[in-house]
């Protein structure tokens, strides 16, 4: 029996989304993931024959304890900039469609299970710990967000 391929982990492409949710102040809400203890839009899993609106709601309450509604396509990404290892060692390929918002409501809280800490930062005041696959994205953000918001 070959150990290697008994161990090793092929990479997988998966389907995600996340929403941009924007506040009054042009804040973008952030959360601090679990997984990686770094700071990323939330979002992301979309369950087996889930439609992609349910799955990113569901998503986004879940986590943020918010309730989100008219919400525009941003954009679609994948390719090298979402790949993405797990701590467990799982690589995945995202492919990430992101939605925008500013229609929200709900108490913001963290599920404390996917996020520690959920809060809006300013564009030009991010942390600098956030997930290298939500780079690109905020950046397009910080390019864009008068033209959707």
């Amino acid at each position: 029996m070959n150990l290697k391929s008994v161990t090793h982990k092929e990479p997988k492409n998966i389907n995600g989304a996340g929403v941009l949710i924007i506040d009054r102040g042009k804040r973008v809400l952030l959360q601090l993931r679990t997984d990686s203890n770094s700071w990323g839009i939330p979002g992301w899993c979309i369950n087996v024959g889930e439609s992609l609106q349910d799955a990113t709601k569901r998503e986004i309450y879940e986590e943020t304890g918010l309730i989100v509604d008219n919400l525009k396509l941003f954009n679609v990404y994948s390719g090298e900039e979402q790949h993405w290892i797990y701590p467990d060692g799982n690589e995945v390929y995202i492919i990430s469609t992101v939605f925008i918002t500013n229609n929200f409501c709900g108490a913001l809280k963290a599920d404390e299970v996917e996020s520690k800490e959920v809060k809006f930062f300013y564009l030009n005041n991010l942390s600098d710990e956030i997930i290298s696959t939500n780079i690109h994205i905020l950046n397009d953000l910080k390019n864009r967000v008068d033209g959707y918001i």
